[in-house]
Order: structure tokens, then sequence, then C-alpha cells
């Protein structure tokens, strides 16, 4: 078989258990319109009553707060119910098939991951149309800063790609490792300002985050993006994520190697 069909096929593996599945794809879109009028609201309430808070105003918290949500569904693919996690591949002991296939699984969870996040981006390049045009996200100030946010999305995806991977190769390294998995993915979310943006916390804790690499996932691009991080500025987080992205494909490299030794095909 022609390795670009190969890598086509294991490139359409989740969304099209999306794409079967019209239920799901109903309940995404109705839970992503939810969270983006609850989200908008909550921001404009917050701000009734203030011009500017932690450097922003109105407009541009709303704008970030909705462009949050939008960025999440690029990853948030319902894997579990297609059993296809590698938590449920090491339980099942299934994930010695990811050994056994003409695809390495470094290769296989990397087109996996591709094709998911191409769906998902189809979803968010939807949804950020719709709200721009209903006057709930506002455009980059000038053509500069938008293409300045796109070079920050990808790498900031690519980043998040490895910390995902990484937080997967845990699985082969623990046995029970579900509640450790979601708390891993909370931390993600928290210290990327998912949740809200990182200029609303203290000190201590914005300084904690820029040790990390969660914060280049999500928060510099949406700060380009809202002009919390002028363009001046921009080529300096352009590097750091660009850095964080050579570290953690190094740091996942070694840990598929040490993986490999630990696959088994009884599960558990």
């Amino acid at each position: 078989m022609p390795s670009a069909l190969r890598a086509w096929r294991a490139a359409r593996v989740t969304p099209l258990g999306e794409l079967h599945t019209p239920p799901r794809m109903t309940a995404a879109l109705l839970r992503l319109t939810v969270q983006v009028v609850l989200v908008a609201s909550l921001w404009r309430g917050l701000y009734a009553a203030t011009g500017t808070t932690a450097g922003l105003d109105r407009e541009q918290a709303v704008t970030y707060a909705v462009l949050a949500v939008l960025a999440t569904r690029v990853r948030e693919l319902d894997q579990y119910s297609g059993r296809d996690t590698v938590l449920q591949h090491m339980h099942f002991g299934t994930i010695v098939y990811w050994y056994l296939r003409p695809l390495p699984p470094q290769r296989y969870y990397a087109l996996r991951a591709l094709g998911e996040q191409i769906y998902g981006f189809a979803w968010a390049i939807v949804g950020y149309a719709v709200c721009v045009a209903a006057g709930v996200v506002q455009l980059p100030e000038s053509a500069a800063v938008a293409g300045v946010f796109m070079v920050s999305l990808l790498l900031g995806q690519w980043v998040l790609y490895y910390i995902m991977l990484a937080i997967d190769q845990l699985c082969f390294f623990t046995l029970r490792n579900g509640a450790a998995m979601l708390i891993l993915i909370f931390a993600q979310n928290l210290l990327s300002g998912v949740y809200a943006p990182l200029w609303f916390f203290p000190d201590w804790f914005i300084t904690l985050s820029g040790f990390l690499p969660f914060q280049a996932t999500l928060s510099v691009p949406l700060s380009l993006h809202v002009g919390r991080i002028q363009l001046s500025d921009a080529w300096a987080q352009l590097a750091i994520q660009a850095a964080w992205v050579v570290v953690l494909a190094l740091l996942t490299r070694l840990v598929w190697r040490r993986a490999a030794r630990r696959v088994i095909s009884q599960g558990g």
C-alpha cells in the first residue's frame, strides 16, 4: 500500500468517527454554541461597571474568551467513544497493534493528531467567522498582526501536540493513570489561559507559568490577536514557542523509545 494512502487512512481515523455519528456532531455544535454564548455574556457582565481591567477593555476580554473556547475545539474530539485513546489501548492490550502495523507508532500518532487538528480547525474557522459576523469577536487591528497571530497559533498547536503526546506517553509508565491524566489536562488548560487570561492571576502564578510550555499553546497567540502583546514583542514570543517545540520534540522522541520496551499484549 502506498505510504500516502496509509497516511491518509491514519489521519482520518478520529474525524470519521465523528462524521459517521451525526448525534456527536449535533451535540458538539450545541455545546460549542452554549459555551460561546455563556462566555461572552459572562465577560460582558464582568466589564459592565468598568472600562479596563488588567490592561484589557471589554471587547478585548470577550474576544479572548470566545477565541479560547473556539481553540479548545481543535483537539476536543471524542476518542473515548471509539476506544481510540492511548489510555484505553494500554488497558485492553490493543496498543500492541500500533507496533505491528506498517506505520511506526510515532508516525501513526502524529498523523492521527494531524487529522484531528485539521478537522478541529474547520470547526474553529466556521465558529470564528460566525462570531465575527455577529460582532462577538473583533478582528486583529492589522494584516501584520493577523499574520503573526496565525504563525503563533500554528506554533501553539504544535506545542500542544507535544504536551498531549507527553500526557499520553505517561500511560506507558503507570498502571492507574486516569486521574493523573485528568489533573494534567486541567493544569494545561489552567496554565495556558483557557479558563481566564493569565493577567488576572497573581504575579507569582504568572512567573511560574513563564517557565512552563503551557502558555505558549494558547495565551501567546490570543494575546497577539487582542493586542495585549504588541507586534514589536511578537518575535521574542515566537522564538520561545519554537524553542518549546524543539525541546518537547526531543523529549517525546526519547520517551517513545523507552515506551516501546514496556509494551505487552495482555493489557493492564
